[in-house]
């Protein structure tokens, strides 16, 4: 049973930093042959695709209004992925989740591409 789960999510004043790690068990395929994403949805709103990286790809994909800011990596032999989040904005304030799917996907930024998820962590960011 493939389960995702995200931790370090915080309340921080805009500017500041947070880092979120989504652990991952039991994938059919190894993390490297897993294509996994950060996505974000703040209350009202859609889920919105925040960033991703392609089964053994070295490019990631972010959603313009993160990039320079987020930065997603992993780390293949913990199972673990991260997104870095710098120079933090009130309107990052959301409930972030981890998502995957084995293998390739053709649009790594759309929710429809991914069938696990994690249960989400709650990211808050003052003025």
């Amino acid at each position: 049973q493939v389960q995702l789960v995200e931790s370090g999510g915080a309340s921080v004043q805009a500017g500041g930093s947070l880092r979120l790690s989504c652990a991952a068990s039991g994938l059919t395929t190894s993390l490297n042959a897993t294509t996994m994403a950060w996505f974000r949805q703040a209350a009202g709103t859609e889920r919105e695709g925040v960033a991703a990286v392609r089964r053994g790809d070295r490019s990631a994909y972010y959603t313009d209004s993160v990039k320079g800011r987020f930065t997603i990596s992993r780390d293949n032999a913990k199972n673990l992925v991260y997104l870095q989040m710098d120079s933090l904005k009130p309107e990052d304030t959301a409930v972030y989740y981890c998502a995957a799917r084995s293998g390739w996907v053709s649009a790594p930024l759309s929710q429809y591409s991914y069938n696990y998820w994690g249960q989400g962590t709650q990211v808050t960011v003052s003025s």
